[in-house]
């Protein structure tokens, strides 16, 4: 359980989070809560634990942003910093405004870079916490109960261990792709 907490406050507030599979570990969290046979915690207190992990990611998220973030726009490209993710997650918040701290919840990499635009474009910060505890109550909560009711159907329930294997495997596809479409570029440059 405290690799699921780790990977979600990684996802949610680490500038190298945004590779993580947080969709998809949180559901896998309640397919294995509903098996019972590797997570022995209640629902309830995995969904609370995971929430806390995603508010306190995107807390240190915002903090880095407001006192980082004029020199992260700044910064080159490298091997795990795109200025594109940056970009992205600008424009999603220029679009969405405050209710972009929920929504990007639910958008793989716009969902770490988002707090932290938020701090460095000075987001009032009592603005932001609403915002983000909503967000990752719903996220946390709605993605880990969605996969432990899923975990109570017996088709699922009886080949959990293949399920998982698929969830792995879509999860590291979008990777995939991209590491092969890296490469292409560096070849054709």
């Amino acid at each position: 359980m405290i690799g699921v907490l780790a990977i979600v406050f990684a996802e949610s507030g680490l500038l190298i989070g945004f590779f993580l599979p947080g969709d998809s570990l949180l559901f896998t969290t309640g397919l294995l809560v509903a098996d019972g046979r590797y997570l022995h915690q209640p629902l309830w207190l995995v969904c609370l634990l995971v929430s806390v992990a995603a508010v306190a990611g995107d807390q240190f998220g915002y903090l880095f942003g407001r006192r980082a973030g004029p020199a992260l726009f700044r910064r080159p490209n490298s091997r795990l910093f795109k200025q594109e993710h940056l970009t992205k997650a600008q424009e999603f918040f220029a679009k969405y405004g405050a209710r972009s701290i929920v929504l990007a919840r639910f958008v793989p990499i716009v969902r770490t870079f988002t707090p932290i635009v938020a701090g460095a474009s000075g987001m009032h910060y009592r603005t932001f916490v609403l915002y983000n505890v909503i967000g990752g109550t719903l996220w946390g909560t709605g993605v880990t109960v969605l996969g432990y009711f899923l975990g109570q159907i017996a088709f699922v329930k009886s080949n959990i261990e293949f399920i998982l294997i698929g969830i792995v495997a879509v999860s590291v596809l979008p990777i995939a792709v991209e590491v092969l479409r890296a490469r292409s570029r560096s070849r054709q440059r």
